[in-house]
C-alpha cells in the first residue's frame, strides 16, 4: 500500500500521507508538488505531510509549494514558542507542547509539533523526540471513513493523541500528588519540601503546555469554532472537554500543591521548636546539679555544710528533688 519515492514515503490511500527520511530533497519536493496538484483536483484528497526536526531550507522549500505564511514557518522552527492556535484564510496553524511523563523519574520531557494546514494539505514540524507521530498516522490512514472529512481529520487525531497524553500526565501527578500527601500528613514528620517543589514544576510544565489552548477549547465546547463539519463537532467537542479537563486538574494540582508546602514547612517549624524545648528543658535540668556542685565545689573554710555529717546525702536529696519537680513540670507542659 505504501511505496518509496525520492526519499519520501507515499501512501496512496484515501489520502496521501507523506513522511520524510532524511533530508527533502529536489526530488522530494518536486514530487510534493506534482502530489499537491493532484490532491486540489481532488476535493476527497489531500497530503499529510509530517517532518522531524527539518532545517529552515526545508520548510522554505515546502512553504513555496503549499504558500505557508513565513511567520508560520518561523514559530514552527521556533523551540520556545508558546502553545497556540491561529486561524487564517483558507489556514490554520497549530502549536502544541507536548509532554511525556517518566515515571521512574517523576519528570516530564516536553517536545514540541506545529501543524499547518489549509484546503488540501496538513504539515507537521516536530522538535525534539518526544512526540512521534507515526503511530498517530498509521491509524488515521486505516479509517477512510474519517479521512473523507480532508486535513480536519488528520489535525483532529494529531490533536487527540497529544492531548491524551496531556491527560495521562495528569493522572500519574495526581497519583505522585496523592503519594505526597500521605507523607506530608503522616504521624511521622518528614522534609518533603523538595519533593513537592520538583512536583510543582512538574505540573508547571503541563500548565505551560494546556493554559494557552484553553480560550480554544471553550469554543470547541460550545460550537463556536467556524468551518468544523457537522460530523467531526462531537469530535472536536470531545476534544476541547478532555483539554479543559487536564486544565482544571493542573490548576487544582497547582492549589494542592501550595497547600502541601505550606503544611510541610509548617510541621518543619513546629518538630523544630519542640527539638528546642527539648533541648531547652534537658538544659535547664543539668543547670541544677551543676549550680550545686559548683556551689559546694568552692571549698570555702566556713561552710557547715561540709563538716555536717548528713550533707552529701542531704544535697544529692535537694538535687534529686528539685530535678524531679522540674521534669514533672516540663512533661506535664509538654516540653519532654
Amino acid at each position: 500500500m505504501g511505496r518509496y519515492c525520492g526519499g519520501v514515503e507515499v501512501d496512496a490511500a484515501q489520502s496521501q500521507v507523506i513522511r520524510s527520511a532524511g533530508t527533502l530533497t529536489p526530488d522530494a519536493v518536486s514530487l510534493v508538488r506534482a502530489m499537491y496538484e493532484r490532491a486540489t483536483s481532488d476535493a476527497s484528497d489531500f497530503l499529510w505531510i509530517a517532518l522531524a526536526s527539518p532545517t529552515r531550507k526545508e520548510l522554505d522549500a515546502l512553504a513555496e509549494v503549499f504558500t505557508i505564511p513565513a511567520l508560520w514557518i518561523a514559530d514552527a522552527l521556533n523551540p520556545r514558542q508558546r502553545a497556540k492556535a491561529e486561524i487564517a484564510d483558507g489556514g490554520a496553524l497549530i502549536v502544541f507542547k507536548v509532554v511525556l511523563y517518566d515515571e521512574p523519574t517523576s519528570a516530564i520531557e516536553t517536545g514540541q509539533i506545529a501543524v499547518m494546514l489549509g484546503p488540501s494539505y496538513v504539515v507537521t514540524v516536530r522538535l525534539g523526540p518526544t512526540g512521534s507521530l507515526g503511530p498517530v498516522r498509521l491509524d488515521t490512514t486505516q479509517r477512510p471513513e474519517f479521512l473523507v472529512h480532508g486535513p480536519l481529520s488528520a489535525a483532529h487525531a494529531i490533536a487527540d493523541a497529544i492531548v491524551d497524553g496531556y491527560l495521562e500526565a495528569a493522572d500519574e501527578i495526581g497519583r505522585d500528588l496523592d503519594t505526597i500527601e500521605e507523607r506530608v500528613f503522616s504521624p511521622a514528620v518528614t522534609d518533603d519540601s523538595e519533593t513537592i517543589y520538583l512536583l510543582k514544576r512538574e505540573n508547571l510544565e503541563l500548565r505551560r503546555a494546556v493554559a494557552p489552548l484553553v480560550p480554544h477549547a471553550q469554543r470547541l465546547v460550545e460550537g463556536r469554532t467556524p468551518n468544523i463539519p457537522d460530523d467531526l463537532r462531537t469530535h472536536f467537542h470531545d476534544l476541547g472537554d478532555h483539554l479543559l479537563r487536564v486544565n482544571d486538574a493542573v490548576e487544582s494540582y497547582e492549589s494542592l500543591l501550595m497547600t502541601m508546602l505550606q503544611a510541610s514547612n509548617a510541621r518543619q517549624g513546629l518538630q523544630q521548636n519542640t527539638d528546642m524545648r527539648k533541648m531547652a528543658a534537658y538544659a535547664a535540668l543539668l543547670a541544677v546539679p551543676t549550680a550545686l556542685a559548683g556551689i559546694y565545689g568552692m571549698n570555702f573554710e566556713h561552710m557547715p555544710e561540709l563538716s555536717w555529717r548528713f550533707g552529701y546525702p542531704a544535697v544529692l536529696l535537694v538535687m534529686a528533688t528539685i530535678l524531679t519537680l522540674m521534669f514533672r513540670a516540663f512533661k506535664r507542659s509538654g516540653w519532654l
